[in-house]
């Protein structure tokens, strides 16, 4: 009976606990649902400050830069620069500190940490032979960090940590063992990235590619130019995609979609004077 009252005392706890916390996962819920992203408009749902974004992408681009053979005064790394003050123009963000750098390793990938860091590899010239092919790559990036992918992302799993933490508590009121909850949070750790991250993860690459398609045309690329540039990557020789690829959609859904936006690109898309 001693057990019993136990086992009973410390369900009135747990369960008091997850009565406090359920108002508090309701408030935030209702507070961060109120972001927009740019161009498309799809509600997002963001916990994290634009501040608090930005300073992990500054702290993390200060650790990329003292790692990686960063080149300078090549043809290439102007190519990156010019193309990336045009896009940066374009997206408007007048409190990101943009950065243009060219990783000197063979492999063809991009990356824009928030707040306007953006890195390129040189293997991504294998495939982008015009500037507005390295356009097509480079906007696509910079749209990714204006609409915010990175805090959307990080907001989710602060989401699933919040509702494992409360899981937690009841296991651990109805189990009763240290051991089950840890069981517990293991399998739900791992459910929790299959079932909840990774089709999230396709959304936004899609969404990055029509942002990147109305950036690149608002800089004076020609936007057609997308379609060059991810017929290439798609084609390329080899058992293993790029590396780039390999982390984005690919064949014909990709082409698909942007032909399918490529009317509303071509309406603001305005040559440099002289071309």
């Amino acid at each position: 009976m001693t057990h019993t009252r136990r086992a009973l005392s410390t369900v009135g706890k747990g369960l008091a606990a997850l009565r406090h916390l359920l108002p508090l996962l309701l408030c935030l819920l209702v507070l961060a649902g109120c972001a927009k992203a740019p161009y498309t408009g799809r509600s997002q749902f963001i916990m994290v400050s634009p501040q608090q974004e930005m300073a992990l992408g500054q702290q993390e681009s200060r650790k990329i830069l003292s790692k990686e053979p960063v080149k300078t005064g090549t043809d290439e790394a102007q190519r990156v620069e010019t193309v990336g003050r045009r896009i940066a123009a374009a997206a408007r963000r007048g409190d990101f500190r943009w950065e243009f750098h060219l990783i000197g390793k063979d492999v063809a990938n991009a990356f824009c940490l928030p707040g306007g860091k953006v890195f390129v590899y040189e293997g991504i010239f294998k495939y982008a032979d015009t500037d507005a092919e390295l356009a097509t790559v480079m906007a696509h990036e910079v749209g990714h960090a204006i609409a915010r992918h990175g805090a959307e992302r990080m907001s989710r799993a602060m989401m699933v940590q919040m509702g494992h933490d409360a899981a937690a508590i009841a296991l651990g009121v109805a189990g009763g063992s240290p051991a089950a909850v840890q069981a517990f949070s293991q399998a739900y750790g791992t459910g929790a990235n299959v079932g909840l991250m990774l089709p999230f993860g396709r959304e936004q690459e899609y969404e990055a590619d029509r942002i990147g398609l109305m950036l690149m045309a608002q800089a004076g690329y020609d936007p057609r130019a997308a379609l060059d540039f991810w017929r290439k990557m798609s084609s390329a020789p080899g058992k293993r995609p790029p590396e780039f690829l390999s982390t984005h959609p690919t064949g014909q859904h990709r082409i698909a979609e942007l032909q399918a936006r490529m009317g509303d690109a071509l309406r603001v898309y305005r040559p440099p004077s002289g071309k």
